[in-house]
């Protein structure tokens, strides 16, 4: 069982996702087993106003640790984070960054975003 901790900028309470890779794609919002189609899959709500098509950065998420069972980063992702408010050297669009093993990542969910698209 995979492990997605997703914490919340704006004070939420913390939420923990378990699920089974095998069983990815959950929603069909970026790419599969991206960290939006993981949330989304279970009921968590992660802003996407370009509907995870890496077109705006309104699933910006901050990785607190796991970076490294993340898919890398490509260009557009990257050129897209450059206008993401609270920009960290962590930071990933969630419909970007494919969950790559059966592991634990965190997140963290900003308070803020701005539609680029």
């Amino acid at each position: 069982m995979a492990r997605l901790r997703v914490l919340f900028e704006s004070g939420a309470p913390e939420q923990i996702v378990e699920f089974d890779p095998a069983k990815a794609p959950f929603q069909h919002d970026g790419k599969p087993d991206s960290v939006l189609d993981v949330l989304l899959g279970h009921g968590v709500h992660l802003e996407h106003a370009c509907g995870g098509n890496c077109a705006c950065t309104t699933c910006h998420v901050i990785v607190k640790s796991g970076e490294q069972h993340l898919s890398e980063a490509e260009e557009n992702e990257l050129d897209l984070l450059d206008k993401a408010p609270g920009l960290t050297p962590t930071s990933r669009l969630g419909c970007q960054a494919v969950i790559e093993d059966d592991c634990e990542i965190s997140v963290l969910i900003p308070r803020f975003t701005i539609n680029a698209a």
